[in-house]
C-alpha cells in the first residue's frame, strides 16, 4: 500500500519547493541544441530527432496524405467529443473579443485601442507517453479567433516517424496548416530560428517537458515571446467534510499521472478525512494503467491538515498553484479571497479534467509559481493592443500647452516645438 507524504503545518514552507530541476543544471544542453539548430538547421533537425527520438526522417513535414489517413482513423465516437470541446472552447474564447470604444479624453482628443493577431505563432504540443490533441484545441483555436496569419504546429514523432492521428485529426479540423515532426528542443530552436524548412515565428505556445519549458525561456532571451514558463502540470485540492473521497483521489491522481515531475497538494481541515482520501487512492491507484508514474508523483507530493480558512487562503496564494479545485463548505470564501491560480475548480462536480478538455476554459496555465504574475493563454496571448489618437485644431488648443510644459520641465524642447509650431499656425502666429 502506498503511503502519504503528510507533513505538519510547522513544516508547511517544504511544499513550495516544486520537483523540478533548475534552469541552470539544463541550459548547457538546451543551448547546444540551439546553436547547432542556427547554424546547421534541418540537418540539426535530423540529428536530434534520430537522438531523442529514435527515428530518422526524409521529411519533417506532415503531408496531406497523412491527415487523411489520421482522420480516418479515429473513431466516430472521439471525433464527436472533439467537435463538442471545439464548440465550448469556441465559445469562452470567442466571448473574449474587445469590441473598439473611442474615448474622447478632451473634447478634440480621441483614443482608442484595437486588436491585431500575432502574425506568426508557434504551437508545442507534447507526444512522448500522452499525446495532448486537447492541446492543440487550447492553442490553435483561439490562434484563429484571433486572426493569427500563420500557425506553425510542431509535435515529435513515435518510433515509426508518425503524429498521433487525433492531434493530425483536431489541427485539420481547426484549419492548421503547417505541421512538422519535431519534437523537444529542436522544435522550439527552430521555431525560433528558423531552418530550411520550418518557419521562425513571433511567439511560442505550448507546455512541454523541463526541457521545452527551459528551450522557451532561451527562446525569449532571443527575442521570441512565449505564453509562459509552463512546466510540469501541478494540482492543489482543498477539502473539507463536504467532500468526497473518492472524488478527491480522482482529482488528485488525474494530475498525478501526467509525469513523474508532476505534483499535488491536498489541504484537509482533520484527519479523518485525509485517512479516507488515502484509502481512496490507494484502490484507484490498483486499477491505472500509468500507476508506476503516478506513483512516483505521489513521493513528490504533499498532505497538510490545516483547520484554519485564512491560513488556508495563505498557502494557495503563496504555493500559487496551476489547478486549484475548492471542494468545501466554504467556497464562496475561497473564490473571494484566491489571488494566485492558473485555473479555479469549484465543487463536487468540477473535476480538473473537465477543464482539460472541454468546459471551454483554456488548460495552458502557468506552472510553478508564476501563477502570481502570469494568466493562463487566452485569446488576448495571441493579439497586440495597439492604440490610435486622433486630435483636432481644437484638441490640440486644449492640451497643447500642457504638452509644452511638461517637455519644457524635461528639457525636451524638440518635444514642446512640436506643439508649439502647430499652435502658432491655428493662431496665425509666425
Amino acid at each position: 500500500m502506498n503511503k502519504l507524504y503528510k507533513i505538519k503545518v510547522s513544516d508547511i514552507d517544504t511544499i513550495y519547493n516544486r520537483p523540478t530541476k533548475k534552469l541552470e543544471d539544463l541550459e548547457s544542453i538546451v543551448n547546444k541544441v540551439f546553436n547547432d539548430i542556427k547554424t546547421k538547421g534541418d540537418t540539426a533537425i535530423a540529428k536530434y530527432t534520430k537522438q531523442f527520438d529514435k527515428v530518422e526522417l526524409n521529411s519533417f513535414c506532415v503531408s496531406a496524405s497523412e491527415i487523411s489517413k489520421a482522420n480516418n482513423a479515429v473513431s466516430d465516437e472521439l471525433k464527436t467529443s472533439i467537435n463538442l470541446a471545439k464548440n465550448n472552447i469556441e465559445k469562452f474564447h470567442k466571448s473574449q473579443r474587445i469590441e473598439k470604444r473611442i474615448i474622447e479624453t478632451t473634447q478634440g482628443v480621441e483614443c482608442w485601442q484595437e486588436s491585431r493577431g500575432i502574425e506568426k505563432v508557434g504551437i508545442y504540443i507534447p507526444g512522448g507517453t500522452a499525446p495532448l490533441f486537447s492541446t492543440v484545441l487550447m492553442l490553435a483555436i483561439p490562434a484563429k479567433i484571433a486572426g493569427c496569419n500563420q500557425i506553425i504546429l510542431c509535435t515529435p514523432p513515435n518510433s515509426a516517424g508518425e503524429i498521433d492521428p487525433a492531434i493530425l485529426y483536431t489541427a485539420n479540423l481547426i484549419g492548421v496548416e503547417k505541421i512538422y515532426k519535431v519534437g523537444g528542443i529542436q522544435a522550439i530552436a527552430a521555431m525560433t530560428y528558423g531552418t530550411e524548412t520550418i518557419p521562425n515565428v513571433y511567439k511560442i505556445f505550448g507546455p512541454g517537458n523541463q526541457f521545452v519549458t527551459v528551450a522557451k525561456q532561451i527562446a525569449q532571451n532571443k527575442g521570441i515571446a512565449i505564453d509562459m514558463p509552463a512546466g510540469p502540470s501541478e494540482l492543489m485540492l482543498v477539502a473539507d467534510n463536504s467532500s468526497n473521497a473518492e472524488f478527491v483521489a480522482a482529482d488528485l491522481l488525474s494530475q498525478a499521472e501526467h509525469g513523474v515531475d508532476s505534483q499535488v497538494v491536498c489541504l484537509v481541515d482533520n484527519e479523518k478525512l485525509f485517512i479516507d482520501i488515502e484509502t481512496e487512492l490507494n484502490k484507484q491507484l490498483a486499477k491505472l494503467p500509468r500507476k508506476e508514474i503516478a506513483l512516483q508523483t505521489l513521493a513528490n507530493s504533499k498532505f497538510v491538515c490545516i483547520e484554519d480558512k485564512q491560513k488556508t487562503i495563505d498557502v494557495i496564494n503563496k504555493y500559487a498553484p496551476e489547478h486549484l479545485i475548492l471542494s468545501t463548505n466554504y467556497n464562496e470564501f475561497y473564490m473571494s479571497n484566491v489571488m494566485n491560480a492558473g485555473s479555479v475548480f469549484i465543487g463536487n462536480y468540477t473535476p480538473e479534467s473537465a477543464g482539460d478538455y472541454a468546459s471551454g476554459t483554456n488548460h495552458t496555465l502557468p506552472t510553478d509559481g508564476f501563477a502570481k504574475a502570469y494568466s493562463g493563454v487566452n485569446l488576448d496571448s495571441f493579439v497586440k493592443k495597439i492604440t490610435f489618437q486622433k486630435i483636432t485644431k481644437q484638441g490640440l488648443q486644449n492640451i497643447g500647452n500642457a504638452i509644452e510644459i511638461m517637455a519644457d520641465a524635461e528639457q525636451l524642447m524638440a518635444h514642446k516645438n512640436a506643439v508649439t509650431v502647430r499652435l502658432n499656425k491655428i493662431n496665425n502666429k509666425k
